[in-house]
């Protein structure tokens, strides 16, 4: 039945499935379930690439134990919505966030940010919310603030978690910095081998593409910036 809880066979069907390419939407109808079921079973269970049918099982039963526990009365409430579109529009966030290349936590803890309503948490919020430890969360958020898409800052002895509207903006910047470094290396490395080489001709022409690449996105992202300013403004 399309409310039951899924079984461990159908857990298997779902590894089957993606073992064998299917899309969520083909999987769920092998299951006869609806695909937000698939979608938010695969991204609670480490996403397309990292799904296992035991272990998701397993995680399943743990949760299931955790939510019998009753909070703790020192840790705040979340201040993120529970409605069951609000929730279901999040776990589909996240299984997108997996599927472009984000690993699975970071994506849960990233989305969760993204969706609350002042776009921040504190660590403790973060840990209620997604049932982890302090550690995975500090984790996550490494990743995250390396490329610029998450902030910090301390509250007494909190810390608290942000994401704003320029958060996509500093990490496309960070990006356009990152592809500069690599256009010369491989600038470096068509020097050294020679552009007359095979293997210098494929670096000088590596280090051609991200540089234009570069310049590209760096306009890019100028003319967002430009273009947002004008629309606050107005």
């Amino acid at each position: 039945m399309p409310g039951d809880r899924l079984t461990a066979d159908q857990r298997r069907q779902i590894a089957d499935g993606l073992t064998d390419g299917l899309t969520y939407a083909e999987i769920a109808r092998r299951l006869g379930r609806p695909t937000s079921t698939v979608t938010r079973e695969i991204a609670r269970n480490g996403g397309p690439h990292g799904y296992r049918a035991a272990r998701a099982q397993l995680a399943t039963t743990w949760r299931a134990r955790r939510r019998k526990r009753p909070y703790d009365a020192a840790v705040p409430a979340v201040p993120i919505a529970e409605a069951p579109s609000v929730r279901e529009f999040e776990e589909h966030f996240v299984a997108i966030m997996i599927e472009t290349g984000m690993a699975p936590m970071t994506a849960r803890v990233f989305v969760a940010l993204f969706v609350s309503e002042r776009g921040s948490l504190t660590s403790a919020e973060l840990v209620q919310h997604l049932h982890v430890s302090p550690a995975t969360i500090s984790h996550a958020v490494r990743w995250l603030e390396q490329r610029e898409l998450v902030g910090r800052e301390r509250e007494a002895r909190r810390v608290r978690y942000s994401v704003d509207l320029d958060a996509w903006y500093r990490a496309w910047t960070a990006s356009t910095k990152a592809m500069a470094r690599w256009a010369d290396t491989a600038r470096q490395g068509a020097e050294i081998f020679g552009i007359d080489t095979p293997t210098g001709d494929r670096l000088h022409t590596t280090s051609q593409f991200l540089e234009h690449l570069g310049r590209d996105m760096t306009l890019a992202a100028e003319h967002w910036r430009q273009a947002l300013t004008k629309q606050r403004r107005g």
